[in-house]
């Protein structure tokens, strides 16, 4: 039996020489193992293989990435804003910009954001302050990040703490390349070992039997197609064809000839491993004004405990929403959720069974002791997008449902 991870474990495991909480669990397809699973894609298309050593056997082993680093990142960052939607209690500072007057509407906030604080998005919007708007980056609160480095992190802790979990670099703000870096304290990735490359098939049968030569198809000013060449485009003087040669296939008609290409993989089993560093964590300082060296340290310790619980939660609750990582892409866990505590070297590690409703928990008790002791924790600011911005999302929009048109 597990025991259950409590605040004063988080606390000691902080203050002390721990080394990280990790979190190891062994996947197989939903439907199966055995099954055929698809990875993501890379550059040409892509599945990213290499040789791995088995933890399991030694062996070394054919492995294929099923889930990035950045992409569980995302996740995580994901399930934190669902969370703090779902509970009034959970108050996570966010930024947050809406792009309203624009064809297709979007909201961005910094748990979206690629770049979190740091994004391009959040530069070129404004923020109410003083009575007058002014760029974010200008702002009061925008300079907080230009002063943040691993000796003065209270700032960015007060307004995007998840950026000291997940990682930053501001390399677009005005330092360039010298701007606040923090490296990934928590990393995670899922890969399947004892990968087997597959072969996917693609064909499809036209129930209307439409023949080639019954084309060529045009294009038409409205974005739609026509056989009736006095309604088709001219360009260059010649009519315009939809696709390269106006084939009943290019506005999705007739038969698609059967082919097989590699696709898809096998596996013996996936692992996903999760990792929380405490020592980037502790390489972090929250200064405060007016306080004693003692006071000091158990500042630094308040926030130190809640990165790690916000982490701890972000991990959890983004297990426990599954593994339906993409189309043909399901995993099912083999065993239970089990963190491990590595504190003592050449020692077992403890072992925690956490919830994702535990993990929130511990996430709101330490917010309040952080606050407690004078740190900042913002709740959501609200940006508004730079007339610029907002011109040219509507230009972007309207040129992807041109092209979407075209094709």
């Amino acid at each position: 039996m597990n025991n259950k991870l409590t605040m004063d474990i988080l606390k000691q495991a902080l203050a002390g020489h721990a080394a990280a909480f990790r979190c190891i669990t062994e996947y197989q397809p939903m439907s199966g193992p055995g099954d055929k699973v698809f990875p993501p894609t890379y550059e040409g298309g892509k599945y990213a293989t290499e040789k791995r050593v088995d933890p399991e056997t030694g062996e070394i082993v054919d492995c294929v990435l099923l889930d990035s680093v950045q992409s569980q990142a995302n996740r995580m960052e994901l399930a934190l804003l669902e969370a703090s939607e779902n509970d009034a209690e959970l108050v996570l500072p966010l930024l947050k910009v809406a792009f309203t007057d624009v064809p297709k509407p979007i909201t961005v906030t910094s748990l979206e954001a690629p770049h979190r604080i740091a994004d391009a998005i959040f530069r070129d919007s404004l923020i109410e302050e003083d009575g007058e708007e002014r760029p974010f980056r200008a702002s009061s609160k925008g300079q907080l990040l230009d002063q943040s480095d691993l000796a003065n992190a209270t700032g960015l802790f007060g307004l995007c703490p998840t950026a000291l979990v997940f990682g930053l670099w501001d390399s677009t703000g005005p330092r360039g390349g010298l701007g606040a870096k923090f490296q990934r304290a928590l990393v995670s990735e899922i890969v399947g070992y004892g990968m087997v490359q597959g072969v996917k098939t693609s064909s499809r049968i036209d129930p209307l039997q439409i023949m080639l030569d019954a084309g060529p198809v045009y294009a038409t000013a409205n974005g739609g197609w026509t056989l009736n060449e006095a309604l088709a485009v001219q360009e260059k003087g010649q009519l315009k064809k939809v696709g390269k040669d106006g084939k009943p296939s290019e506005v999705n008609h007739g038969n698609v000839t059967p082919t097989i290409t590699e696709g898809g993989v096998t596996f013996k089993k996936a692992i996903q491993t999760t990792v929380l560093s405490l020592p980037a964590l502790r390489r972090l300082r929250f200064p405060l004004p007016q306080k004693s060296a003692q006071e000091q340290a158990a500042v630094n310790l308040a926030a130190r405990t809640t990165l790690a619980a916000l982490g701890l939660a972000a991990a959890t609750l983004a297990r426990e929403q599954g593994a339906d990582l993409r189309s043909r892409c399901q995993l099912y866990p083999s065993g239970p959720f089990v963190w491990e505590l590595l504190d003592q070297p050449g020692a077992e590690p403890r072992k925690f069974s956490l919830t994702g409703a535990e993990a929130v928990a511990l996430l709101k008790e330490a917010i309040q002791a952080a606050r407690d002791f004078g740190l900042p924790w913002e709740g959501t600011i609200e940006l508004r997008p730079s007339p610029d911005l907002v011109e040219l999302v509507r230009r972007s929009q309207n040129l992807a449902a041109q092209v979407m048109g075209d094709e």
